[in-house]
């Protein structure tokens, strides 16, 4: 079952690099205490995630914030190293929590994951935005198969 409003986000281990160390945290100690905001993507580097999904939320990132958020994090069943590199890429550093899922096990957690192969290779995770205060989601917006609308920066700042 996919996660919903009022659900919990999970106990499920990431990844993010920082300062070249790997640092691992469950979702629900990167949220405890915090409003959030979580978006996933299907994959680091891809044409949408790459071209509007990331770089929306690094454009609005201030105004995100400036609307109560202490944080917002981007979800891909990708390596941290790859996760970094984009972060990179992106001028996300400081800005965005580049959380890396390798195994797909947070995405799988929160009803998220999907199968890309032959075009990705493995299971990825389904698009999507959340905004979680204290680890408990209270707003969801999922996207359906191939759509960019309700999950973007833009529409995430218009719910705060």
């Amino acid at each position: 079952m996919t996660i919903s409003i009022k659900d919990h986000l999970p106990d499920s281990t990431v990844q993010q690099r920082l300062d070249g160390e790997i640092s691992n945290f469950t979702l629900a100690e990167w949220s405890k205490g915090r409003k959030v905001v979580l978006f996933a993507v299907p994959g680091a580097f891809t044409p949408t995630c790459s071209a509007k999904h990331l770089p929306g939320f690094v454009e609005h990132a201030a105004a995100i914030k400036a609307k109560g958020v202490d944080a917002i994090g981007c979800l891909s069943v990708n390596d941290v190293y790859v996760m970094e590199a984009w972060g990179q890429a992106n001028q996300a550093e400081g800005v965005i929590d580049m959380l890396a899922d390798p195994e797909a096990v947070a995405a799988e957690a929160m009803g998220l994951a999907v199968v890309k192969t032959p075009v990705l290779g493995n299971m990825r995770a389904a698009r999507m935005a959340l905004i979680a205060e204290d680890g408990v989601v209270t707003h969801m917006f999922m996207e359906d198969p191939g759509a960019y609308e309700v999950s973007s920066a833009s529409h995430v700042l218009n719910h705060l």
